[in-house]
């Protein structure tokens, strides 16, 4: 059976929705490493980890170059030591958070390097970084004993990434769609849930999803910026973007990315794909993509909103679950 979390990016509001997911009986609530836009990953997780008692806690994706190998060891491990096997961590290669500073994302080579460091270090490993050798070295009492069991998860979309994740990870995170031959496979799912009647030119619905739908033209942009004009007004949205002085237009673009349309040029994104680009549909039309996607290979969904009435849809989507 599928396990359902939901992805909550750290904010002023993020641990009391952690608490609310808990009581709905989400298995897992999961953050996002994303400084440059909210509170910091693992102070949000340690407040998270104290306020509530049996619901799982993760972090995806977690972003090397943000962190020493040292740190992010030390704060997987405080983690594990405040809420005992209830943390997974996942590690990606960064979109938002690279983008977001005018950078590439990090290639598969530098996630090998950090997640295996990661790792002997959770053993309890003298590791190689940097060419020093580096070790969690903490007093008795003070970090959980070695072998500091973790879950590490790698999120990937293309066969290289998903090899690498069968090669050095515990799981797979992906996005949109599921993938066969891993035990854990974690899929996250952005949308909302429409009620009877409703539709996706409806006021609510739109402010909820036009922060999610324009993902796709934060990512066009990023990859290849002539193609943004491939989707439904796209020539406007990238005409917005090109008014921006180049060298901080890619601060411009991913301003408020994901969580709202305050940069300028996502109120210009086009809605009415929502139902086949986003999670978003009724609950009985939702019920049914979650039947396809344990059938195609998923063991888990990370359900994500943008950054609007987050509280109504953990309860919609609680529903759907069935939780």
């Amino acid at each position: 059976m599928l396990t359902y979390a939901f992805r909550l990016p750290p904010g002023p509001k993020t641990v009391d929705y952690a608490v609310i997911a808990e009581k709905l009986g989400y298995e897992s609530v999961w953050c996002p490493e994303i400084p440059a836009f909210g509170h910091d990953i693992w102070i949000t997780l340690a407040r998270i980890a104290e306020r509530t008692s049996r619901i799982g806690i993760g972090a995806a994706v977690l972003i090397p170059s943000y962190r020493h190998p040292v740190a992010q060891a030390s704060a997987i491990a405080t983690i594990e030591a405040i809420a005992p096997g209830r943390l997974k961590a996942g590690f990606g290669t960064g979109f938002t958070g690279r983008a977001g500073m005018g950078k590439p994302p990090l290639t598969l080579a530098d996630m090998r390097r950090h997640m295996e460091q990661v790792r002997g270090l959770l053993r309890g490993d003298a590791v190689d970084i940097d060419g020093g050798m580096a070790q969690l070295l903490a007093s008795e009492g003070f970090l959980p004993d070695h072998p500091i069991n973790v879950p590490l998860l790698f999120a990937a979309q293309g066969p290289k990434g998903r090899q690498l994740a069968h090669e050095i990870a515990d799981g797979l995170i992906t996005m949109g769609g599921a993938a066969t031959g891993f035990d854990t496979c974690l899929v996250l799912m952005n949308g909302t849930v429409l009620d009877d009647g409703e539709d996706v030119s409806t006021p609510r619905v739109r402010t909820a999803i036009a922060p999610l739908i324009a993902l796709a033209y934060h990512f066009k942009y990023t990859t290849d910026r002539e193609s943004v004009k491939s989707l439904p007004n796209g020539e406007a949205w990238l005409a917005s973007v090109e008014q921006i002085p180049e060298d901080v237009r890619h601060l411009s673009v991913h301003r408020g990315h994901t969580l709202d349309v305050s940069n300028g040029h996502d109120q210009l994104v086009d809605v009415r794909f929502a139902k086949e680009t986003t999670f978003t549909g009724t609950r009985d039309e939702l019920r049914t993509r979650l039947d396809a996607l344990e059938e195609a290979g998923a063991t888990g969904v990370i359900f994500g909103t943008s950054g609007v009435d987050v509280e109504r849809e953990m309860h919609a989507y609680a529903e759907v679950a069935g939780l």
